[in-house]
Formats: C-alpha cells, structure tokens, sequence
C-alpha cells in the first residue's frame, strides 16, 4: 500500500512539473565582453552583453537541452560557420566585434517552438526580433552588437517582433545610378 501511494505522488509530482517547466528553463546563453571577459550565463530573455558601456560582444554560448544551431558574423571574417549547443560563435581573444548572430533550432524542439532573438547595436540601441535563423544585428556598417536578447515561444504564438528591422546590411562598393 506505501508503495502503490509513494509511487502516485512520484508520477502526480513528476506530472505537475512537466506541465510547469517551459523550454525557456533551459536555455542559457552567455556573452564574452570587450574588457569584462566571459559574462554570467543568462536565459528567458535576459540581456548578454553590455548597453551604454560602449563594450563590444567577441563571442557567444548558447547551452539549450533541446537542438539549437547559431553563427556569428565578425569583424573582417563575416558569416562563420554554424556551431551547436555549448559551442562559441565569435572569436576570443582577437578583439574582433560580432556585428550579427542567427540561431536556429534544429530537430524536434523546432517543431514546437520558435526562437526569437535581438541584437543592441551601437549608435542605434535595441533592433526588431529576428526569428528562426534569420540575421539579427548588422553587416558592413562597421558597428559592434554590444548585447543580445533570446526566447523562445511556442510554435506560431503571437509575438510583438518590435517595428524596427532585426537586421541591417550596408553594400559596399554598391554602383550608382
């Protein structure tokens, strides 16, 4: 009988937190700094990074327990490759700027949600929300992504993306008309 009873509330407990724990409970992203290094981690739309410090983000980790992707686009070298869960995006060590990021999740997790991220961006502050791997920050106007903003929200909810661009591009040596 204690068993049958202790086994209930070990299935009603284990019941009631799967119904509480949303995804943004486990995904943590973590900022490296011009002159502060590797930040605390950070989730659920918390900043990583720095405003009105004039400090530029070098790299980024993201840990998610669900399948997630990302690239940076740094300072003289543009879009690197795509790196996974745990991995750094950026550069360390290089004082090189990240000017841009997307992420993208990858198996399952995108089949039930969406993730939304923002870049703050210098002289101009915070962007519009990118989503599911599009570019966030900017590309050839020479300004640094000084922090970054990340949830994720169940699949297709209405989300308020902001009315600014996520991302700006500038072209370079564009022919004049």
């Amino acid at each position: 009988m204690i068993r049958k009873t202790f086994s209930a509330l070990i299935c009603a407990v284990i019941f009631f937190v799967a119904q509480n724990v949303s995804a943004n409970e486990y995904i943590t992203y973590q900022a490296n700094v011009e002159g502060l290094g590797w930040m605390q981690p950070v989730g659920d739309g918390e900043v990583a990074g720095t405003t009105m410090q004039a400090r530029r983000l070098e790299a980024l980790i993201i840990n998610f327990n669900g399948g997630i992707k990302y690239s940076a686009h740094v300072e003289n070298i543009g879009w690197q490759n795509w790196v996974y869960a745990g991995d750094t995006a950026g550069t360390v060590g290089k004082n090189l700027r990240m000017e841009a990021i997307r992420i993208q999740l990858v198996g399952r997790t995108e089949q039930y949600f969406d993730v939304y991220y923002r870049a703050h961006v210098q002289n101009i502050g915070w962007l519009g929300w990118a989503k599911n791997g599009e570019p966030a920050g900017t590309a050839g106007a020479s300004l640094r992504m000084e922090a970054l903003q990340i949830k994720l929200v169940d699949k297709n909810s209405p989300f308020d993306r902001g009315d600014k661009p996520a991302f700006a591009q500038k072209i370079v040596n564009a022919p004049t008309v």
